[in-house]
């Protein structure tokens, strides 16, 4: 069985999806990029503040289901230019305990929605 999850604290999906899905223990949350949700609009020209508010749209969708960046024990991050790893590594790292950081892929892609430099998504458990 699922459950939907969605709040208004966070960005309203673009396309024909929901923010997130609970199915058992086992949240699934779409990938998130630098939407401002109270805006509307997107954070743009610095990596950092760009990777800080998909993070931030991230953590409220968590909150919605019960759960923080404790629970996430799988993270996808999808970047523009490669060459910006470091500078999202570095506000990523804040959102975790090193020792119990989820597992993680970063990838460099073509394009993204709405044409923005990050994309995250994770999956995280009660």
């Amino acid at each position: 069985m699922k459950k939907i999850i969605n709040t208004t604290k966070a960005p309203a999906p673009i396309g024909p999806y929901n923010q997130a899905i609970l199915s058992g223990n086992t949240l699934y949350i779409s990938g998130q990029i630098p939407l401002n949700p109270e805006t509307g609009k997107l954070v743009e020209g610095d990596i950092k503040k760009e990777t800080r508010q998909s993070m931030e749209n991230l953590k409220v969708i968590l909150e919605e289901a019960e759960m923080n960046f404790e629970n996430v024990v799988k993270s996808s991050i999808f970047l523009s230019d490669m060459n910006q790893f470091t500078q999202v590594n570095e506000v990523y790292a804040t959102y975790f305990e090193a020792e119990t950081a989820p597992a993680r892929e970063t990838v460099e892609v073509a394009n993204l929605p709405k044409f923005v430099n990050v994309e995250i998504s994770m999956i995280a458990v009660k």
